[in-house]
Parts: C-alpha cells; structure tokens; sequence
C-alpha cells in the first residue's frame, strides 16, 4: 500500500450517510447513494407492509435477513456484477447479477463459521477469517482473472470496534489486506498484465473512540413508558407506538404513527412529537436531528442548543437556510451544485452533509427523527457480541472522511466514494 502511495497518491473521499457497513458499500458496487437504492440503513421500518412480513415489518441486515439484500434494492440500477457481465466477491452484502459460486462468503458453512465467530465476540477469530479468505480470492483472482472483484476484509473494522481503532491488533488486521495487495500487483507484474488491472483500496467508513452508549430504545422504553419495535426485541410488542432503528450503531431512525402507510412528515407530526424532538436535543448523545417536511426539505437542528436550519433541493441544487442557528458549521448555501456543496463542506465537521441528508431523505424508508450521535457516543448500549470501543455510521468528519489508494493516474478530482465505481465502469469501458 504504500508502493501505491508513492506511486499514485493518496486520496482522501467522502463516504456516505449512514456511514456503515452494507449501505456504504452501494457507491462501491452501484455508484449511488443508498438511499437511492432502497437502503437508508443496517436497520430500517416498512411503513408500506409490502417490503417485509408480519407481525414487525422491520429489517435487519445483522444476522440472517442480511440474505435480502439484494430484494431490497431498487431493480433500475444495475450492479457491478451486472454491469461488467461477471465478477467475484467476498464479504459483499451486495451481490446482485454474481452466480452463487462467485461469492466466497455465500455458503452454509461459511456462515456458520462468520456467525460462531461474531456472535461470541472473538475478535482475534476475524482475523483468521480474513486470511482464509485471502488465500481463496487470491487463488481465484489469478486463475479466473474476473472482470470485477470485490473483497472486503472486516477485520480492520471488528478489531477497532473492540478495542479501538489505533490498537496494535488493529495494524495486524490492516498488513491482511497489505499481503493481499502485495500478492496481486506482484502476480500481474510477473504475468505481464499489470497494464489491465485498475486497483483501489479503500475503506467503507471511518472510526471514533466511544465512550458512552446511549440506548435510545431503552430510553423511550424505559424512562418515556412507549411501546417501542427495536432489535432484537421486535417480537411480543403489541400496537408499538415507536420503531427505533440504529445504524452503525451512531446514527438512529425513529419512526412513529405506525399505523401509517406513508411518511407523515414532519409538520404534521411537530403537535404530538415536539417534545420527544426536545428530549433528544438534550441528550448529549445526540449531535444533529434530522426532520423530514417533505420530499424536497429537511429541518436539521442541533444539539447543545445549536438552532435550527432548513435545508432545500431546488431544480437539483441545494438551499441551506440558517433560523435559530447554524448546526452545520456552513453559513446561508443558495443554489449549490453537488459539487459546490462537496467544496463549500470540506472543511467542516460534516463534510457532504448537504448532499447526503438529502440522497437519505430521497428513500420511502427513511425514519420521521434522523438523529446522528456526539463524537464521542453511539445509541446502542446492548445486545453487541463486540462491545463497542469505537464506532461509526454518523456524519462527523471522523466517520466521513475515508482513505483511498489506486494505482490509475490522478487525472480527474476524486469527491466521493462513488468515483471509485464510475471510474472502475470507465476503466472496464462500460
């Protein structure tokens, strides 16, 4: 990897909103916001009762229903797989268009062994999964030479979620993937097809140090007295009044008036769900709050009496109106292309965040409360096989901003991580 750096560069791009594991793997296999493509989160509510079944309608890519995947997605873009007429993948989530035997991690056996080793939180197990794989996709990508591979080793970030992301186990886990680049490039530079392969290392996320858990299920469980739909207690809840869905774990949906079919936005819900806003705002767990009003504007208030701003998509450019205050750190924004928005947010501690907020709110999905944790806290506090000592999924920089390594020439401005799908197509010449 660091041949690649001094070769090329090093790139740092903004991942996406979520910033978790699975959603933000969808602008590395099909070049779109998740949200766009039917996932506004690991965990989410189905309002319409079409997507999911009876008696929770609710969906969790942690365990057995991350096989649905695929189903979730919309059917008008096209994956990877599906783009360059083949592939091969390990650890994917997404595999849409990949014939079973080319995804290594598809079997019975193997998640038995990925469930024993996650479920009793041996982290140390991880990385004995990440080599085994290495050595099968290493084998395959020299015999088969795909179109199109796609490995994902989750060491790196099992271990940082146990014991912090700057611990030695944690280099341990990153020289897995190093072996695995080292292996590659030398193989195509002894075989003499170095030229036809275009190569980019990249993380999904990024990770902060946690140090506390606010358990928001069991806060509107517990101290607010509401019936609440959260995993792993989905079952025996009878008329819930609340589904609280966390993602990666800082970052929440919230989704209220179950009963209906439809999202019933925000100004409709402010009467009876103003104060549960207010309760949340003063939890130092929470950073931002995000409420929908419509398909085309979000409300973002901050935390630590922060004020409110509202946020607008006009003819596909982005209006950022500060009222009570400015919870984005960005000033008024009037007309911003998706680019401007990218360069005007940079610096901030929530890069992107225009564009992201909106592509999240873009899904029927999305929760009606979208709240994204305090630096140093998350809104799961149990039922983790991995205690977590870091964490990710909310907008702060930390969680946002995310390596990059390629050996193609740095010709074009890099933004987001979904370039590096767009110039993989290119490189294919799809």
């Amino acid at each position: 990897m660091q041949a690649l750096r001094e070769a090329q560069g090093f790139h740092t791009l903004t991942t996406v909103f979520p910033s978790v594991t699975g959603p933000a793997y969808v602008p590395f296999l099909m070049g779109e916001h998740p949200g766009h493509v039917g996932l506004p989160g690991l965990r989410w509510f189905d309002r319409s009762r079409r997507d999911t079944g009876w008696p929770h309608f609710t969906r969790s890519y942690i365990g057995s229903e991350m096989r649905k995947v695929d189903r979730d997605l919309t059917l008008d873009t096209p994956t990877a797989f599906e783009r360059s007429g083949g592939g091969l993948a390990m650890m994917n989530m997404i595999g849409r268009g990949l014939p079973r035997r080319n995804k290594l991690t598809d079997s019975v056996g193997f998640a038995l062994r990925a469930g024993y080793t996650h479920f009793r939180g041996d982290v140390a197990g991880w990385l004995d999964v990440d080599r085994a794989l290495k050595a099968e996709m290493l084998g395959r990508v020299l015999a088969e030479r795909p179109p199109f591979t796609f490995a994902s080793f989750c060491g790196v970030d099992k271990t940082s979620h146990s014991v912090g992301h700057q611990a030695t186990i944690v280099r341990e886990a990153l020289t897995i993937v190093d072996g695995f680049v080292a292996d590659v490039t030398a193989a195509a530079t002894r075989e003499g097809w170095m030229h036809e392969l275009a190569l980019f290392v990249v993380s999904d996320h990024g990770h902060v140090d946690v140090r506390g858990h606010d358990d928001l299920a069991d806060l509107f469980r517990d101290e607010v007295g509401l019936r609440v739909l959260a995993h792993p207690k989905i079952f025996g809840v009878r008329e819930p009044e609340m589904a609280v869905m966390v993602s990666g774990n800082a970052m929440a949906h919230l989704f209220v008036e179950l009963e209906s079919r439809t999202r019933p936005w925000w100004p409709a819900l402010s009467g009876r769900w103003n104060d549960t806003a207010e309760l949340l705002l003063r939890r130092p767990s929470v950073d931002l709050m995000m409420l929908p009003h419509s398909e085309t504007s979000v409300e973002i208030r901050g935390g630590g009496g922060r004020g409110s701003a509202m946020l607008r998509r006009v003819d596909g450019r982005y209006d950022y109106e500060c009222r009570t205050g400015d919870p984005l750190g960005l000033g008024d924004v009037h007309g911003a292309s998706d680019s401007d928005a990218w360069e005007r947010s940079l610096q901030t501690d929530y890069p992107d965040s225009l564009v992201q907020i909106m592509a999240l709110n873009d899904c029927r999905r999305t929760g009606d409360f979208i709240v994204s944790a305090t630096r140093d806290w998350d809104f799961r506090g149990r039922y983790e096989p991995i205690p977590h000592m870091s964490s990710h999924g909310a907008l702060h920089r930390e969680h946002m901003l995310v390596p990059m390594l390629t050996n193609l020439p740095n010709d074009v401005p890099w933004r987001r991580t979904q370039d590096v799908f767009h110039r993989a197509m290119q490189f294919l010449g799809v």
